[in-house]
């Protein structure tokens, strides 16, 4: 059994990796200033240092993904549609959750493991959306703090869009590091390609959905499927020790997406998880009503989860 000494000594070593790696993010007054939102996230000689990190820092002009007409999340449909405890409170929109993500990782803290108010005084102030090249900067960092610190500690990561982005961290088991890969806006191609920002972790299980943006951009049945299959691939080739586990795409109650053929997706996902040796959780039937739509009561707009809908979502975690 692990000692209790080495047990407090593992967090130690996380926050000195946190530290080490956010030496060269901007100073945290400007997290509200609009010049600091369209500006690089690192310098020149930042990236020359860090080869490894090149393809995740490029023009901070790129735009996020379009999510459409869809709020990343909608604190006042939450107020209506949970029957639970009313929600903590905690980042509402991407500018306020990166920065506070951004604070924890100059501050040496993982932001998966704060109090849900952690930075309010930096992140209320926050109102400019970081374009998607920050956010990809912002989680290659996260990731590269929790390989160096991550110590005898049990990893599990969250891969996949605003879904994941958006799984509250009170709401994650405790007894283990988390990191969140979710990127709001990102389908299934995008995700693909960022797998090596935690190549170097060691991860227990990585819990991988992706899809639903696939389908709001018009991608076709064979795309999502090959990609999914990719993602499983490369990840078993990165992390050999750890457990992948395919998450089904979730129901919706929006016209424009047919729960039909996310239920046929859904069955071949199944199948290609089986046939790599994965695991396939299904969160879709625990989440959808007796027609096969996303119930009322867990979502904030027919795609987004309400904190009850991620409760039931934490369940099966």
């Amino acid at each position: 059994m692990k000692s209790r000494s080495r047990m407090m000594r593992d967090p130690s070593l996380l926050a000195i990796s946190l530290l080490s790696v956010s030496v060269n993010l901007p100073e945290l007054p400007e997290l509200w200033q609009p010049d600091f939102w369209m500006s690089p996230l690192f310098s020149l000689s930042d990236r020359d240092a860090n080869p490894l990190q090149n393809t995740a820092i490029a023009a901070a002009t790129e735009i996020v993904p379009d999510e459409g007409a869809f709020p990343e999340f909608s604190p006042v449909s939450v107020e209506k549609t949970s029957k639970v405890a009313q929600s903590p409170i905690a980042p509402k929109s991407g500018a306020q959750l990166y920065g506070q993500r951004l604070a924890a990782l100059k501050s040496g803290q993982l932001y998966t493991r704060l109090l849900p108010e952690s930075f309010i005084e930096i992140w209320q102030k926050a109102i400019a959306q970081p374009t998607h090249q920050q956010w990809k900067t912002l989680l290659s960092r996260e990731s590269q703090a929790i390989a160096g610190g991550q110590g005898s500690n049990h990893l599990n990561i969250l891969v996949g869009d605003s879904l994941s982005m958006w799984f509250p961290s009170h709401l994650l088991p405790r007894n283990r590091f988390w990191l969140n890969q979710g990127i709001s806006g990102e389908n299934s191609g995008q995700i693909r390609d960022r797998l090596h920002f935690f190549a170097q972790t060691r991860p227990s299980k990585i819990y991988v959905m992706a899809g639903t943006n696939d389908l709001r951009q018009g991608k076709s049945d064979i795309i999502i499927l090959n990609n999914i299959q990719a993602i499983v691939r490369r990840l078993k080739q990165n992390h050999p020790q750890g457990e992948i586990v395919v998450q089904s795409i979730l129901p919706t109650r929006n016209a424009a997406i047919s729960n039909d053929r996310i239920r046929r997706l859904n069955r071949n996902i199944a199948a290609i998880a089986y046939r790599e040796g994965s695991v396939f959780l299904d969160v879709h039937s625990v989440l959808a009503d007796n027609r096969g739509e996303l119930r009322s009561e867990l979502t904030t707009d027919g795609i987004h989860l309400s904190d009850r809908g991620y409760e039931v979502w934490r369940s099966l975690l």
